[in-house]
């Protein structure tokens, strides 16, 4: 007899995976799908942290590793932390998981009881409000306007907190929308959650890298709010090593404990020849980081021009990340053959079926209306792709 838990059925699957695989499936059946729904790099990792995964394999690190991360990649991931963000934090205070999703899901977990609040801004990753569910909180959803580029005021954080608030889980670089949150803008967030004492941020910084707007700042800089920030953040997506699944969390010692209980509980330690290889990420050469950046940087920019081609979307530039994410409404309501375009779900399956492309509907991310699309992709193909958006909007009367 079939018998799922509430939980389990109260939890909706990530619908970027799910474009992902449905593009996957056509794509076995011979049709020529071009992919830009994933979230990760397109790009191989490089070569020296390849080398230093397989030395770990020759190094016999096949044992149960330290359920927190090795004391070494600890130790590198505070050196990070002061040499590129000037933020000083201990060894005692990080914990290695696998991934940053898995990081986060440790912090909400040991953060928020059931019941309690956590304030969200839309468009949002599409994980964020399940994790929330799974804790049993309650998500408090603040839309944001594509006019402000999607980022959340001071004004309308200040209305949402309540006695009930516990977290504001803030990304910057943002996905899906890539929008870059500056000093003077989180300045002015820190200030209303400091006059709340019992509110946490939960800071996700894994596009930290794929910043096109100058260096990354970050909201635990400021010594109003410091000892009440987390972290989340990773080796994937700045070092295209989003296979091996190495992210982490840094913020107060007690919850760096709490988070390695309940990871001793679930995971134990994550992958030791990962880490071996995230080790060589944050301590080798950096030289990767602009590289991948600037084509990133090019990539968006051709999109973007081909996007101020379509007739009735708007799409703000994005700061960072490698995501585009236009409001396409003008086409709802409209028809091809037997098919009505009704909302950003419609259009993402047509988009997939007729133009054959894969991206993810902005119903996902709490942002009817918009689409996300993701360039990290070749120029080759996101040239392509565009060209497969164009006629497959033109259809649509």
């Amino acid at each position: 007899m079939e018998r799922l838990s509430s939980r389990i059925k109260a939890l909706s699957p990530s619908a970027t995976i799910a474009m992902n695989q449905k593009g996957r499936d056509l794509k076995e059946k011979g049709i020529d799908i071009i992919n830009l729904s994933v979230g990760e790099p397109d790009f191989f990792t490089p070569d020296h942290i390849k080398e230093a995964a397989k030395k770990a394999v020759d190094d016999n690190f096949s044992f149960y590793a330290p359920v927190p991360g090795y004391p070494a990649l600890r130790q590198a991931i505070v050196d990070k932390l002061k040499r590129e963000n000037n933020l000083d934090y201990s060894p005692a205070q990080i914990v290695v998981s696998t991934g940053a999703k898995h990081a986060l899901a440790n912090v909400i977990e040991c953060l928020v009881e059931k019941g309690e609040e956590v304030i969200i801004p839309a468009p949002y990753w599409v994980s964020y409000a399940e994790q929330v569910k799974i804790a049993e909180g309650e998500n408090v959803i603040i839309s944001t306007s594509i006019d402000d580029e999607f980022k959340m005021t001071p004004e309308q954080l200040k209305a949402a907190i309540t006695p009930k608030t516990r977290t504001l889980l803030l990304c910057s670089p943002s996905n899906p929308t890539g929008s870059v949150y500056t000093r003077e803008e989180l300045k002015a967030l820190a200030d209303v959650i400091a006059e709340h004492e019992e509110v946490f941020v939960i800071a996700d910084e894994i596009y930290e890298h794929i910043n096109f707007v100058g260096g990354h700042e970050s909201i635990a800089q400021f010594e109003n709010i410091r000892d009440r920030v987390v972290i989340i953040n990773g080796v994937s997506k700045a070092y295209a090593m989003t296979g091996y699944r190495i992210g982490y969390m840094a913020g107060p010692e007690w919850l760096a404990k709490a988070c390695t209980k309940l990871q001793g509980q679930v995971t134990s330690g994550a992958t030791s020849v990962s880490m071996q290889a995230a080790l060589a990420a944050l301590t080798g050469d950096q030289s990767c980081l602009k590289e991948m950046n600037t084509a990133f940087r090019r990539r968006r920019d051709l999109v973007l021009n081909h996007l101020a081609e379509i007739e009735g979307v708007k799409c703000p530039t994005p700061g960072g990340a490698f995501y585009v994410f236009p409001d396409f409404s003008h086409y709802f309501g409209t028809t091809v053959g037997d098919r009505k375009i009704e909302n950003s779900m419609d259009l993402c399956i047509y988009l997939l079926e007729e133009g054959h492309i894969a991206t993810v509907p902005g119903s996902a991310f709490g942002a009817e209306g918009c689409v996300r699309i993701s360039y990290a992709n070749s120029d080759d193909n996101l040239e392509k792709a565009m060209a497969r958006l164009k006629k497959a909007l033109a259809a649509l009367k």
